[in-house]
Order: C-alpha cells, then structure tokens, then sequence
C-alpha cells in the first residue's frame, strides 16, 4: 500500500495550538506521572538481591516478575488506549495513574512470590496505556515541527523515572527494608495523581463545546470504526517496520534495565545501595540520549523521513557495538564507560519511532497508534529482554547473557532497513503517479 505522505501532513495541519505556558505545565505533570509510572515498574530491580535472599529465587524468577509488567503493558495497551481514545484521554489517565500507585503500595504489602507477582501485574495494567495516551496528548499539543523531540524528552521520563526508582529505591531498601522501597513510589505516584487531577481539565485539552475558558478550544475528536482503526494503524509496510524494528531495539534495554544492578552486586562486588546508584547513573545515559537523539533527528531529517530512518539504525548499530565493545574489557573504568555509552544511543530509536508513527496515522487515533507501538516496546522488548536474559543468566552467568544483547540490535537495523526501501518505493511511486 501507498504511504501518503500528504494526507498524514494535512493531520500534522490540523493539530491545535495552545497557549504556550499551560502546554508546558501539562508537559511537566504528564512528564512527572511517566516518571512514577517507570519508578514503579523498575524500582524492583533495585532490590533484586534482597528479594532472591529472602525467598531463595532464581534469575528466572525474578526476571518474570520484572517481565509480568511488561508483558500486560504490551497486551493491554491496545485496547485501553482505544478506549481512552473514546473515552477520554485526560480521564484515562487520571484512572491508570491511580491503578498503578496503589498497585504499586500492594507490591509493598506482599508476603511472598505469588502475591507479589500478581500486584506487579497489576502495576502492568495501570500503566498499560500512559505512555501512548500521554504522547498523544502532548503531540496534541505542541506544533508537528517538533513532533521527534517532545517524542524523545517525554519518553525520556521513562529513563529518568528508572533511574529515580533504582537509584532512590536502592536506599530506602538499604536503610528500611525492600517493601519501603515500594511504598515511597506509591506515595509519590499518589501525590502526583491528585495534582494532575486538579490541572488538567478535559475541557482545556481535549475541547468541550459550550466552553468559554478563554482558550482556543479543541474540535473533539471523530469517532473512528474498528476496522478503520485497524486499516489506518497497519496501512503500510513502513508502520509495520517501524513497530518491529523499535520494539526490537528495546530488547536491550529491558535487558540492561532490568539486571544491571545485579551485574554490579555479582561482577564489581557493590553492595545494594552502591549498584542501585550507579545503575542510576547508567539508565541517566539512555535519559539524555533519548531527547537528544530525537532533537537531532528533528534537525536532520527535517523533511526526509528516509534520513530519520538511517538516523535511528545508525543509532542501534552503535549502541550494539558499544556493547560489544564493553565486554571485550575486563571488571573496570573502560567497560563501565562503554556501557554507559552504550545506553546513551539505546534508546535513541524512540523519538524518530514515535514522530514517524504520527506522521503516517490520523490524528484521532494516536493514542491507539502510540499504543500499538508500546506494544512493539513490551511484547519485543522489554518483557522478553528481562525474561530472557534472566534465564540465560541461570545457565551461562550474567555476564555471558548481557553479551548477547546487541543481536537485538541487529535485528533491529535491518527490519528498519526492510521499512527504509519500502519508504523508498512509496516515494517515488508517489513522484511518479
């Protein structure tokens, strides 16, 4: 099928424009909730040793309970973020926000493996939609020009917000025990819920007729059938591409996030609160490269979407290589490095990912859009990655495991370059029609 790049650029077109200074604060609660979101989620990395001596785990075990929320994130983020869509994107996430905090709390109250796993499924299907519904907002709301690097900083919150859930979880583990280290994300996330509730009215963002707030007010969005859904979300091989290829490249992070604490604790002989603070430091690295590497997509590929596509498989072919890099070294200074280098560029696909998406489906189903990518996110990425790599822990060691992670990165660069040639094609069938 045709990509149209004309009709995509007439919904860039028809994107409201908001008063600048509100934008931005809905940038900064919407940012702060990704924030909680990814504190919850990873916060349990942090504490991975204390939990396998408690209750006797194995990696396997424990890699399935960072895995689990993930793996309903990527299931259910489809579906709920079609009904947010419908239902209201500012309500929706008022609700998942909420979800996950005391999801989250619960994880603190659990008493032992089944419990737990089943709170942090929960965590999953709090969290399952926010990331996509918060972009659609956010895209919603800014001018398209710079589409790539609100993509990139606000995805970054999920960085920033696991960095924050290692590195702060890793102390209060240390000092108060690992079920605190869950309670202090669920207060946060609950702070936070309540202050979004109170800011964000559906009226300002979404649009409501009858309104006269003073502020240019929103065309509500169009109800859209099911199979036009479907028709629009996998109208080319370029989407399809773009799903694949980034859901792939996430395979390393989900790797990397979830057991570099316990690489630390076992190879460099750190103790919890240590790992947790360096690993914070490392998953720092992928919150900058994030927005950076979307801002300078932005730049480069101003017009070319073929470039933001070779931008974003250069961005995997380093990261991969940086890594492989790494373990050639032995325990020390230069293979930290090379790691941290490497999560700068892991993560880099996601702003060229996520203004591709949203360039090429309407407007009225980008949260439905942004959800099937997050699916590509979980389903490929992050719950396999910590999953897996967990088990091959077991059976090669840790070290021998995180080794194999820039395969991913491979096959990411070249499903990205199957969707480059198909771009390619759509392009000049379209000069030439």
């Amino acid at each position: 099928m045709v990509v149209n790049m004309q009709e995509t650029a007439s919904y860039d077109s028809e994107r409201p424009q908001r008063i600048r200074g509100y934008a931005w604060v809905i940038f900064a609660l919407t940012f702060g909730l990704l924030l909680s979101d990814y504190m919850s989620r990873q916060v349990l990395n942090a504490v991975f040793p204390q939990i396998k001596a408690e209750w006797g785990l194995s990696d396997a075990r424990l890699g399935a309970l960072s895995g689990i929320v993930s793996l309903a994130v990527g299931i259910l983020a489809f579906p709920l973020s079609l009904i947010g869509d419908r239902w209201g994107r500012v309500r929706s996430v008022t609700v998942m926000a909420a979800i996950w905090s005391i999801a989250t709390l619960l994880c603190g109250l659990s008493h032992n493996y089944f419990t737990l796993l089943s709170a942090r499924f929960l965590v999953g299907v709090g969290e399952a939609a926010y990331a996509s519904i918060g972009l659609a907002i956010l895209i919603s709301m800014f001018p398209p020009r710079h589409t790539s690097a609100v993509a990139g900083a606000f995805l970054a919150g999920g960085m920033v917000g696991s960095v924050m859930g290692i590195g702060l979880g890793g102390s209060l583990a240390s000092h108060f025990g690992w079920r605190m280290a869950f309670v202090g994300m669920a207060v946060f996330g609950i702070a936070l819920t309540l202050l979004y509730m109170i800011v964000a009215t559906p009226a300002r963002i979404e649009g409501a007729k009858g309104q006269s707030s003073g502020i240019k007010q929103v065309e509500a969005l169009p109800a859209v059938r099911i199979r036009h859904v479907f028709r629009d979300l996998f109208s080319s091989p370029v989407l399809i591409c773009v799903y694949i290829g980034s859901g792939l490249q996430l395979f390393i992070n989900g790797g990397l996030l979830a057991w570099l604490p316990s690489f630390l604790n076992r190879a460099y002989d750190m103790p919890v609160s240590q790992a947790g603070g360096v690993a914070a430091v490392f998953v720092l690295c992928g919150a900058c490269g994030m927005p950076l590497c979307g801002a300078l997509s932005d730049r480069l590929g101003r017009g070319s979407p073929q470039r933001k596509m070779r931008l974003a498989i250069i961005y995997n072919l380093v990261c991969g290589a940086l890594l492989v890099a790494a373990f050639q070294f032995p325990v020390g200074t230069a293979q930290l490095t090379l790691i941290a280098l490497a999560m700068f560029f892991s993560a880099g696909i996601l702003g060229s990912a996520g203004a591709m998406v949203a360039n090429l489906t309407p407007r009225a189903i980008h949260s439905t859009a942004m959800a099937t990518l997050a699916l590509a996110f979980n389903v490929l990425g992050l719950a396999p990655g910590s999953v897996v790599t967990g088990i091959l822990a077991d059976r090669l060691g840790l070290t021998a495991a995180l080794q194999l992670l820039p395969l991913a990165g491979v096959a990411s660069a070249v499903v990205l370059f199957i969707g480059l040639r198909h771009l390619r094609g759509a392009q000049c069938h379209s000069a030439n029609s």
